[in-house]
């Protein structure tokens, strides 16, 4: 049975915890995307050939996002090259009213479906390759000119800053062409250099191999090869060896496949330009997400001011591969 002593005792634990729970310091929050009428807090990446194991560091990264942050993502888009289904996927994303969108940002075509996802409140950034003329609020991927400079000074180092050399790329790519200005600079400062090609991959490591087979077949005492996308260094790899030219040509790749990694294992490609991909996905959701739950007051009034108070540009930088290292690299 219970005394008065004991009574008195339980009602002030009682008013204690009654008194904790209405204050300010316990207040439970709602957030802000899962409150009524708001945007929920999930997260498209939206791409084109997503097939390809390029994007398996796009996926993994969108993932360990998520799992961060305690959101929801979805990765969607074409497995091959179509730009109208990518559109499409855009403007499916925008009917689910998300909190953001990332795009992959292939060519100008897409502007039109970005442009219409701000409009429409929701915040897009672009990774990889940017749209610089659409309304995306940010670009997060590798700095596309120092990547080809780094490629083009590695090249020039392997074939001891003289000879004919080759460029594979796919044509009219922006984030392509960068790299690809990158390379003539680097190679510029070694006059005993001359670029005799750059040749169009398609993006496809079988037209590749076509292409890197027909500058050697054109240009005998070619030297080395410098390759801005994945599938030029595969389909270079491919080309030596049907010729019997693998090791006596230098090669400089892009990116991490297994398959490219095995061939510097191999000493057929001498090194690669590795991409930090995953990071861009990652810093892409980032973005989006303090965008959406934690202002930055860079100014009074940030709406007002026109500040979006989020960084414009995310360089995600790069990583020079070789036999030395190319271990570390396997997936």
């Amino acid at each position: 049975m219970i005394n008065v002593r004991q009574f008195c005792s339980l009602a002030c634990v009682l008013i204690f915890i009654i008194t904790s729970c209405s204050s300010g310091e316990q207040k439970i929050e709602i957030p802000e995307s899962s409150s009524q009428g708001k945007r929920r807090d999930i997260y498209f990446l939206v791409s084109a050939i997503g097939a390809n194991s390029y994007f398996y560091d796009h996926k993994m990264g969108l993932k360990l996002a998520g799992e961060h942050f305690g959101v929801e993502t979805q990765y969607k888009g074409p497995p091959d090259w179509n730009m109208p289904v990518m559109i499409q996927a855009i403007e499916l994303a925008v009917a689910r009213k998300p909190a953001g969108i990332m795009v992959i940002g292939f060519e100008e075509s897409l502007n039109d479906a970005v442009n219409k996802a701000v409009d429409a409140g929701i915040p897009v950034v672009t990774l990889d390759s940017d749209l610089p003329n659409s309304k995306r609020i940010a670009f997060i991927g590798t700095g596309n000119y120092d990547a080809g400079f780094r490629g083009g000074a590695k090249l020039a180092e392997l074939v001891e800053g003289k000879g004919k050399v080759a460029i594979l790329t796919k044509i009219g790519q922006p984030n392509l062409e960068e790299r690809v200005s990158g390379y003539r600079d680097a190679l510029r400062e070694h006059p005993g250099i001359e670029i005799v090609r750059v040749t169009d991959t398609k993006s496809e490591v079988p037209m590749a191999a076509q292409a890197a087979a027909a500058v050697l077949a054109a240009v005998p005492d070619l030297a080395g090869f410098g390759c801005v996308e994945a599938a030029g260094g595969a389909g270079t790899a491919t080309a030596l060896k049907e010729t019997g030219l693998a090791g006596k040509v230098k090669v400089v790749a892009m990116d991490r496949g297994n398959d490219i990694l095995n061939y510097i294992r191999d000493g057929i490609i001498d090194a690669t330009i590795v991409q930090q991909t995953a990071l861009m996905p990652y810093y892409g959701l980032s973005i989006l997400y303090h965008l959406n739950h934690h202002e930055i007051p860079v100014s009074s009034d940030n709406s007002k001011a026109g500040v979006t108070g989020v960084p414009r540009l995310v360089d995600t930088g790069t990583v020079l591969v070789d036999k030395s290292n190319c271990e570390l690299f396997m997936r």
